[in-house]
């Protein structure tokens, strides 16, 4: 797949990073001496944990080199690091692994956080958030999109969709073996929409991104069509012309 695009993940930047700001809320450290961002992106979750932890060392992960280049722009004195989440191991005395909004993205991605969460010390904090929307409208119409297309029998296309997250109670069954307290919450977003257009401009900074990168310029433009006009029908506008995104997500704090 080819590189993520900051600038069109930035296009929705404060409504983007709410949910970070509401996981770091609940994250019960005071000093935390070492701090990674899993999947920092373009540091917008990078500057919350500076801003609330200003005494920590602050590592920003990404394997996306445009992301890492915008966030490195946006907090120079902050160190980031290319790296592949699936393979990497805290160093030891990591006190905060935070993961905002990637971990969905990870093959098998509950193993993975039992794997870090086991690797801190005590008292470490584990920290995720991800998006719960694969039965949403914005994400149901992409897999349609993608099935019913000149491009249905492309492997990348195929492999494109996201799988619906496991249950709450699957990931404490894994995860609290190895931890003493674990809390486990959704929150529901709706956010307001300019407009159904704008939709689809969301989701092109995020999940639409396997199904458009294997694609070309003319097959892109006939997948958004087709998936804007699914849009268009299923998000109404308000009395004001705005739309509502209905976006549910899942929050996890661990404590090793």
């Amino acid at each position: 797949m080819e590189d993520w695009s900051a600038r069109q993940y930035l296009k929705f930047e404060d409504e983007r990073t709410r949910p970070p700001r509401d996981l770091l809320a609940q994250v019960p450290l005071a000093k935390p001496r070492l701090v990674v961002d899993l999947g920092c992106g373009p540091g917008n979750s990078t500057e919350l944990l500076l801003e609330r932890f200003p005494q920590a060392q602050v590592i920003g992960l990404d394997s996306s080199p445009d992301m890492l280049r915008k966030a490195h722009d946006r907090l120079p004195t902050c160190k980031f690091v290319q790296g592949d989440i699936a393979t990497w191991t805290p160093e030891p005395g990591t006190d905060l692994i935070f993961g905002n909004a990637v971990m969905q993205w990870l093959p098998d991605h509950p193993t993975i956080m039992r794997r870090l969460l086991g690797a801190m010390p005590d008292g470490g904090v584990l920290a995720i958030q991800m998006p719960d929307n694969t039965r949403e409208p914005g994400l149901v119409f992409q897999r349609e999109v993608g099935e019913s297309g000149p491009w249905r029998d492309h492997p990348e296309i195929k492999a494109a969709p996201r799988e619906d997250l496991p249950p709450p109670e699957a990931y404490y069954d894994l995860l609290k073996p190895v931890c003493r307290a674990i809390d486990i919450w959704h929150i529901v977003y709706n956010h307001v929409m300019a407009s159904p257009l704008a939709i689809t401009e969301w989701f092109k900074g995020s999940s639409l991104q396997p199904f458009l990168s294997p694609l070309d310029a003319a097959a892109r433009e006939q997948f958004l069509a087709a998936y804007t006009e699914k849009i268009v029908s299923a998000y109404k506008p308000r009395f004001d012309g705005k739309v509502l995104l209905r976006f549910p997500r899942l929050f996890i704090i661990a404590v090793r």
